[in-house]
């Protein structure tokens, strides 16, 4: 084999893989939240959730893309485990529908016709309103002209009559088990490696249909990869919580035990997939293009066979794997820890990341509304002790504010580097603004904190009316950070933007009152000036709390910054 023939098939390889990619990524542009939607709502029971896994996986064409979404789903709460289980399921047979693509590809010449569709494309992409269709035919083009490259190529090559070649694969006993458990291996380690199981089913299509390697093995190397496909969701969900653990290893555990179950009956099943399409697997001269049916129907019937058992021992799955794989130890939730996105890479997709990133800043919200209620608390400490162990604990939570919001900076500057589309790009420098925000909310809770450290080392104390317009006014920021709370956590058509500036008016308009009491009071002497500037400082800290709040639901909603 030359040299040029080797870069050929390397090249159509790199050509397919890019091509079902640029294809998956269109689509999923293209349907944006609406994917992410129908993961998310319509998985009601097992059988609704199997048909939205296949819907899914058909559309983008990549049950990797639906494997890594709906653990992230789980990792996010999104989707219970019995829920994911059965969209990997459908995922599972959602994905055949590439070996009948590829079936397609090998049996009539395509070659000829993609090259209108590039044209097409190229029209499509620099119309920026419809540049998504156009990324989507050259994913398609792209995998239609790799698909032909390689079927000419193996032609070219002419293994049928490459005597090394067929001594090669005549070496391995076909009616063997010892053969097909070695092809097996071969094929989850090719599909690890090439972190694509649609590349080695076209490399097993090209040696089938040259005719050099026996049906059996080929169907060996298919089981490989649907082993081998599995590898990359595991990986995925290792920085992830237990659930999205969970979920991965119920995905391998489902076609593990689908291969097992399959060689237990090995050839008596493939005879009978192969009488399916009118195929004898002991012929010696096999249709070429018969064999690539073959391939495609065997893994078609394997998966949905799959799941057609498995689908009824869903909650024996989630036992098993509930068993193998224990929830973490609790952590002090002092500790800093990001429970979405940290120790993890990017999802599939900038889509998926930015779901992610969008369920750590609610957390980071929540961890700084838990940090605004501590300093309440704090407001009514009298015993120095306690005072500094919760100042102490205050403290450590600003730190920890300062690190969510560098490390989330950071996750979503790594997403923003892919090719994104307008909305998520919105979404992206939205996000930004909201967390720097949160940041700053962050801080003001601490600066509240260390006035009223300083109230304590001067030996001074508000007066009770000072109290209790303070707790009055520490009840109107808590109810604008749980509103803001609220926002966060909501879709963003649902949201009513009126109760969180009503809330800002409250304090703005509380704050101008107890601005001019103040001076009043300070002058009739009812406090020392050094006290009465403490107090206005933590309600004038509250105020500008209260406008880092709009801000972020401002930015929530896509609206203009406000001035603090």
């Amino acid at each position: 084999m030359s040299i040029w023939i080797f870069f050929k098939i390397i090249g159509s390889l790199a050509l397919l893989i890019y091509g079902m990619k640029a294809m998956s990524e269109a689509l999923q542009k293209m349907a944006g939240s609406q994917l992410r939607h129908i993961l998310g709502t319509m998985t009601k029971n097992r059988f609704t959730g199997l048909l939205t896994g296949m819907f899914v996986t058909a559309s983008v064409q990549s049950s990797t893309a639906t494997t890594v979404m709906t653990v992230s789903f789980v990792n996010a709460g999104l989707l219970t485990l019995a829920q994911a289980i059965s969209v990997i399921m459908g995922a599972n047979i959602g994905t055949t529908f590439t070996a009948w693509i590829m079936t397609l590809g090998f049996s009539f010449n395509m070659a000829n016709i993609v090259f209108p569709v590039f044209f097409i494309a190229l029209l499509l992409i620099y119309r920026k309103k419809h540049r998504y269709v156009g990324d989507f035919l050259f994913g398609v083009a792209f995998m239609f002209f790799a698909i032909s490259t390689l079927g000419a190529t193996g032609k070219e090559m002419d293994l049928s009559h490459n005597q090394s070649v067929i001594d090669f694969f005549s070496s391995f006993d076909k009616d063997s088990y010892l053969t097909i458990f070695a092809f097996l291996g071969i094929g989850t380690i090719l599909t690890f490696c090439m972190q694509s199981s649609a590349a080695l089913m076209a490399i097993t299509m090209v040696l089938c249909s040259s005719g050099v390697l026996p049906i059996y093995m080929g169907i060996a190397l298919v089981l490989g990869e649907n082993i081998g496909t599995t590898i990359t969701s595991n990986i995925a969900a290792m920085g992830a919580n237990t659930q999205a653990r969970r979920a991965a290893l119920a995905h391998l555990s489902f076609n593990v035990f689908g291969v097992i179950w399959v060689l237990c009956c090995f050839y008596p099943f493939i005879n009978m997939v192969c009488g399916f399409v009118g195929v004898d697997p002991n012929a010696d001269h096999i249709n070429a293009g018969r064999l690539s049916v073959v391939l495609a129907a065997f893994h078609t019937t394997f998966n949905v066979c799959n799941t057609a058992v498995l689908i009824w021992f869903i909650p024996q799955m989630q036992k098993f794997v509930c068993a193998v794989i224990k929830p973490n130890m609790s952590k002090d939730e002092d500790d800093f820890r990001l429970r979405y996105i940290g120790g993890s890479t990017l999802m599939a997709t900038p889509e998926l990341s930015v779901l992610e990133a969008r369920k750590e800043i609610q957390s980071f919200a929540e961890r700084i509304h838990r940090m605004f209620t501590m300093v309440r608390e704090l407001l009514g400490v009298k015993n120095d002790n306690e005072f500094n162990k919760l100042f102490t604990r205050i403290e450590k939570y600003e730190g920890i504010s300062d690190n969510m919001e560098i490390e989330i900076a950071k996750y979503l500057d790594k997403v923003s580097d892919a090719h994104l589309s307008d909305e998520t790009k919105a979404k992206i420098r939205a996000m930004l603004r909201e967390i720097s925000e949160i940041e700053s909310i962050g801080d003001s809770c601490y600066n509240i904190a260390r006035s009223l450290s300083r109230k304590i080392r001067g030996k001074e104390d508000f007066t009770e009316m000072q109290y209790e317009h303070l707790h009055q006014m520490f009840e109107l920021t808590d109810d604008s950070l749980t509103q803001m709370n609220v926002m966060l956590s909501s879709r963003r058509n649902d949201l009513d933007v009126n109760r969180s500036f009503n809330i800002e008016n409250e304090i703005n308009n509380y704050r101008s009152q107890l601005k001019s009491q103040n001076i009043n009071d300070v002058n009739n002497h009812e406090y020392t000036y050094a006290i009465g500037t403490t107090y206005m400082d933590i309600v004038n800290e509250c105020e500008k709390l209260g406008d880092y709040v709009i801000n972020v639901v401002e930015a929530r909603m896509g609206t203009k910054q406000r001035e603090a």
